[in-house]
């Protein structure tokens, strides 16, 4: 005798949804992130070294204003912070468009040259 909501190869249902759910999980995946280069980054850092290369960390534009360490950070974090700034969901008027001046691999060079450094 079967029980309720078993199907004939001894699945329950519960068990049918989390395989199908894992086998779409699987073909929806995001394809793999672009790899960062620090020696490219470290040719792309210009336009960062105005306000996070000054000792102290901070800058006098637009206002006196704390400028987050990113030397050492995670490159992650940095790429996602550069997402945010591009896509407006963080906002601060210089990084807004610096970040939307780079592409994706310039986000990740540019991350892995700060996240190498010390």
């Amino acid at each position: 005798m079967k029980s309720q909501g078993m199907t004939k190869h001894g699945l329950g249902v519960a068990g049918l949804l989390v395989s199908c759910l894992f086998a779409g999980s699987a073909l929806a995946a995001d394809p793999p992130a672009v790899q960062g280069d620090a020696q490219a980054g470290a040719q792309k850092v210009s336009m960062c070294i105005g306000c996070h290369g000054i000792p102290e960390y901070k800058a006098a534009y637009p206002e006196l204003y704390h400028v987050p360490m990113i030397a050492g950070q995670n490159a992650a974090y940095i790429v996602a912070a550069l997402k945010e700034y591009a896509s407006g969901a963080r906002a601060f008027p210089t990084m807004d468009a610096i970040a939307k001046s780079l592409s994706e691999q310039d986000m990740a060079d540019v991350a892995a040259y700060y996240s190498n450094l010390k």
